[in-house]
Protein backbone atom coordinates (compact mmCIF):
# COMPACT_ATOMS: atom_id res chain seq x y z
CA UNK A 1 0.00 0.00 0.00
CA UNK A 2 1.06 3.04 -1.05
CA UNK A 3 -0.11 6.96 0.16
CA UNK A 4 0.70 9.92 -1.56
CA UNK A 5 0.09 13.56 0.65
CA UNK A 6 -1.42 16.30 -1.12
CA UNK A 7 0.71 19.18 -0.89
CA UNK A 8 -1.94 20.92 2.14
CA UNK A 9 -1.44 17.24 4.19
CA UNK A 10 2.27 17.27 3.80
CA UNK A 11 2.56 21.01 4.71
CA UNK A 12 0.35 20.73 7.95
CA UNK A 13 1.22 17.64 8.81
CA UNK A 14 4.61 19.47 9.37
CA UNK A 15 3.05 22.37 10.70
CA UNK A 16 -0.08 21.67 11.89
CA UNK A 17 -0.85 18.37 12.46
CA UNK A 18 -4.70 19.06 14.27
CA UNK A 19 -5.84 20.63 10.93
CA UNK A 20 -5.65 16.60 9.61
CA UNK A 21 -8.77 14.39 9.87
CA UNK A 22 -8.24 12.00 12.33
CA UNK A 23 -8.27 8.96 10.04
CA UNK A 24 -5.76 10.38 7.85
CA UNK A 25 -3.61 11.43 11.03
CA UNK A 26 -3.86 7.47 11.91
CA UNK A 27 -2.86 6.35 8.48
CA UNK A 28 0.26 8.49 8.58
CA UNK A 29 1.11 7.17 11.91
CA UNK A 30 0.79 3.51 11.22
CA UNK A 31 3.53 3.47 9.64
CA UNK A 32 3.08 -0.77 9.28
CA UNK A 33 0.67 -0.20 7.50
CA UNK A 34 1.69 1.31 4.38
CA UNK A 35 4.83 0.39 2.24
CA UNK A 36 5.86 3.97 1.20
CA UNK A 37 4.41 7.82 1.46
CA UNK A 38 5.08 9.65 -1.51
CA UNK A 39 5.25 13.60 -2.02
CA UNK A 40 4.86 14.53 -5.88
CA UNK A 41 7.98 16.90 -6.46
CA UNK A 42 5.37 19.26 -7.04
CA UNK A 43 4.54 19.49 -3.19
CA UNK A 44 8.41 21.66 -2.49
CA UNK A 45 7.04 24.09 -5.41
CA UNK A 46 3.50 24.38 -4.04
CA UNK A 47 4.99 25.39 -0.58
CA UNK A 48 7.68 27.72 -1.50
CA UNK A 49 4.57 29.32 -3.86
CA UNK A 50 2.80 29.84 -0.64
CA UNK A 51 5.84 31.48 1.04
CA UNK A 52 6.25 33.29 -2.09
CA UNK A 53 2.52 35.07 -1.54
CA UNK A 54 2.91 35.42 2.11
CA UNK A 55 0.18 32.76 2.50
CA UNK A 56 2.38 30.80 5.19
CA UNK A 57 4.99 31.72 7.04
CA UNK A 58 8.02 30.28 8.97
CA UNK A 59 10.63 30.55 11.16
CA UNK A 60 13.73 29.23 9.05
CA UNK A 61 14.89 29.54 6.01
CA UNK A 62 12.68 27.88 3.61
CA UNK A 63 15.67 25.10 2.37
CA UNK A 64 15.69 24.25 6.01
CA UNK A 65 12.05 23.51 6.24
CA UNK A 66 12.20 21.48 3.00
CA UNK A 67 14.90 20.04 4.43
CA UNK A 68 13.47 18.78 7.36
CA UNK A 69 9.76 18.26 5.97
CA UNK A 70 11.49 15.47 3.54
CA UNK A 71 12.89 13.89 6.31
CA UNK A 72 9.55 11.68 7.16
CA UNK A 73 9.75 8.25 7.70
CA UNK A 74 9.00 5.76 4.73
CA UNK A 75 9.01 9.35 2.54
CA UNK A 76 9.64 9.03 -1.17
CA UNK A 77 10.06 12.18 -3.39
CA UNK A 78 8.65 11.20 -6.73
CA UNK A 79 10.02 13.18 -9.76
CA UNK A 80 7.86 14.70 -12.42
CA UNK A 81 8.95 12.37 -15.46
CA UNK A 82 8.03 12.74 -18.67
CA UNK A 83 5.37 9.88 -18.20
CA UNK A 84 4.05 12.21 -15.18
CA UNK A 85 4.02 15.39 -16.86
CA UNK A 86 2.33 14.02 -20.31
CA UNK A 87 -0.50 11.84 -18.00
CA UNK A 88 -1.22 15.04 -16.02
CA UNK A 89 -2.55 16.57 -19.69
CA UNK A 90 -4.57 13.61 -20.63
CA UNK A 91 -6.55 12.41 -17.31
CA UNK A 92 -9.47 11.68 -17.60
CA UNK A 93 -12.92 13.93 -17.80
CA UNK A 94 -14.51 15.86 -15.92
CA UNK A 95 -11.39 17.16 -13.62
CA UNK A 96 -10.33 20.87 -13.16
CA UNK A 97 -7.69 23.17 -14.56
CA UNK A 98 -5.27 22.51 -11.33
CA UNK A 99 -1.64 21.95 -12.83
CA UNK A 100 -0.54 21.01 -9.41
CA UNK A 101 -3.48 19.06 -8.81
CA UNK A 102 -3.38 17.50 -12.69
CA UNK A 103 0.33 16.41 -11.55
CA UNK A 104 -0.52 15.08 -7.92
CA UNK A 105 -3.56 13.05 -9.50
CA UNK A 106 -1.29 11.75 -12.22
CA UNK A 107 1.56 10.69 -9.93
CA UNK A 108 -1.03 8.75 -7.26
CA UNK A 109 -2.30 7.02 -11.04
CA UNK A 110 1.42 6.10 -12.08
CA UNK A 111 2.74 4.89 -8.60
CA UNK A 112 -1.24 3.31 -7.89
CA UNK A 113 -1.00 5.18 -4.84
CA UNK A 114 -4.27 6.25 -2.92
CA UNK A 115 -4.16 10.49 -2.39
CA UNK A 116 -4.40 11.90 1.39
CA UNK A 117 -6.26 14.99 0.49
CA UNK A 118 -9.14 17.13 1.99
CA UNK A 119 -9.41 18.81 -1.41
CA UNK A 120 -12.93 17.58 -2.63
CA UNK A 121 -12.28 18.11 -6.56
CA UNK A 122 -10.18 14.86 -5.80
CA UNK A 123 -11.68 13.49 -3.44
CA UNK A 124 -14.54 13.05 -6.16
CA UNK A 125 -12.79 12.52 -9.19
CA UNK A 126 -13.58 8.71 -9.53
CA UNK A 127 -10.39 7.71 -11.76
CA UNK A 128 -7.72 8.01 -8.41
CA UNK A 129 -8.46 6.67 -5.10
CA UNK A 130 -8.53 9.29 -2.01
CA UNK A 131 -8.85 9.28 1.62
CA UNK A 132 -9.54 12.29 4.10
CA UNK A 133 -12.46 10.79 6.49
Amino acid sequence: MKYLLDTHTWIWWQMNPSKLSEKVTQLILDTENYDELLLSSISPWEFCKLLEKNRLGISCTPEDWLNSALDMYKLRLVDLTPRIAYQSTVLPQPFHSDPGDQIIVATAREEKATILTKDEKILNYKHVKSIWK
